[in-house]
């Protein structure tokens, strides 16, 4: 009977490993094969006579010499300079990540130790403001941005995505603060501190994993924004995201395609370094918004 359980656990255990494997393979499968047909020329990688070629790079060979080639990074970074919108996208993840955490800590911690009927209310509005298409809230600033002639710089796509971005961040910040005994600010006052010096000094060390799950979901929202970039962005500020539609758009030129491939892959690189870096406290600030403190 022992003997007999012991065996179905291990089958369920090899079961278990396998279907966790099989699943990883299966997710990181796009990002692994254009990893590697980012080494490849166009005429191997979108190969329509013979798939094979994107494996063995007949083509890249060819004109390089080798199966493998450098040229799609190095007309990404150095020809077209995607380096410029690289800084352009940490610039306005930088920005939108700190105004938005600034806003949603206070706005977050007001409303949770808020007493009053409306509170319930503003957080209402504020949900159903974040449920409006992106776009209506784009075209709304479009006629001011052209007023007063602010179209086009990169503080015009901040103001818009802090915007956006705003109630999702008061929210789930709010439900952070909610978890939080109200006892800690009492206690803390009691012993001399002010409103905001209990805040500072006791709630938010207390908050920190739900502060950098939230800022990491703001900064997603910035870094893979595409909408509001395109549209309120000029060609020579864009960020990372529209500079490889760009690419896509013109693949009437040859190599461009490929230009699309490398960037693709240098802007999705960081984010698995960034979540690799911050796992524990995601987790963790994941965990203290689903469980009662």
């Amino acid at each position: 009977m022992a003997a007999a359980a012991e065996n179905k656990s291990l089958g369920l255990r090899i079961f278990s490993v396998g279907f966790v494997i099989f699943w990883l393979i299966l997710a990181a499968f796009p990002f692994i094969w254009t990893l590697w047909g980012s080494f490849k020329v166009e005429l191997d990688f979108f190969s329509i006579s013979d798939w094979t070629n994107a494996l063995t790079g007949a083509q890249t060979e060819k004109v390089y010499g080798s199966p493998f080639t450098g040229a799609g990074y190095e007309g990404a970074w150095i020809q077209e300079d995607f380096l410029k919108a690289m800084l352009n996208t940490a610039i306005v993840c930088f920005f939108v990540v700190c105004t938005s955490l600034t806003i949603g800590t206070l706005g977050g911690y007001a409303l949770s130790r808020s007493g009053f009927r409306y509170t319930f209310w503003l957080l209402i509005i504020a949900l159903i403001f974040r449920a409006i298409p992106q776009i209506t809230l784009v075209s709304g600033y479009l006629l001011p941005f052209f007023e007063w002639n602010v179209w086009g710089i990169l503080p015009t796509s901040i103001i818009v995505l802090v915007a956006i971005n705003q109630p999702f961040t008061l929210w789930m910040l709010h439900s952070f603060f909610q978890k939080i005994p109200k006892d800690l600010d009492e206690s803390a006052m009691v012993d001399g501190c002010t409103r905001f010096q209990a805040f500072r000094h006791v709630i938010i060390p207390v908050m920190w994993p739900g502060v950098i799950t939230t800022g990491l979901f703001s900064f997603l929202l910035a870094y893979n924004d595409f909408q509001v970039t395109a549209l309120l962005l000029a060609k020579e500020n864009q960020t990372m995201v529209p500079k490889i539609a760009s690419f896509l758009g013109t693949t009437q030129t040859e190599g461009n395609v490929m230009f699309a491939v490398a960037s693709v892959v240098s802007a999705t690189a960081p984010l698995f370094v960034l979540v690799m870096f911050f796992q524990r406290q995601i987790v963790s600030g994941l965990t203290a918004g689903a469980v009662k403190g």
